[in-house]
């Protein structure tokens, strides 16, 4: 499967693509994933990091399930409840990614299903 990920300066230091142009393959679509306990079962409430780390964490596991990874992402929505998390957020993008990023969009909400959700994450990818 080939893809081809357009890029500007912008969106490369933002750690997205304008767009990912894909030809053959199976699309995958993930439903929003939060992340507000831990692998051992602790709460994650306030801990963005941990938040953020756990949910391509499990999106992770669900494209593993499909025969997919990560690297197959061609675009997510994330969306923040707190605005001051975008830079970070961006920042883990980055190292979870690193060279080809997603196209994205990130969206900003009042709250969540989950009370201690601080951001949600959606994404479709393209696998062989």
């Amino acid at each position: 499967m080939a893809r081809q990920y357009l890029t500007a300066s912008r969106p490369q230091e933002r750690a997205f693509s304008r767009a990912v142009v894909s030809s053959g393959g199976r699309t995958i679509w993930l439903a929003g994933q939060t992340a507000t306990v831990g692998a051992d079962g602790q709460s994650l409430a306030g801990d963005f990091d941990a938040q953020a780390k756990g949910i391509f964490a499990a999106l992770n596991e669900t494209l593993a399930r499909a025969e997919s990874s990560l690297a197959d992402i061609v675009t997510m929505t994330v969306f923040l409840k707190d605005i001051r998390h975008g830079d970070r957020f961006v920042e883990i993008r980055r190292d979870v990614f690193r060279d080809n990023f997603p196209a994205s969009a990130l969206v900003m909400v009042a709250s969540f299903a989950q009370p201690n959700a601080l951001l949600e994450v959606q994404a479709v990818a393209v696998a062989q």
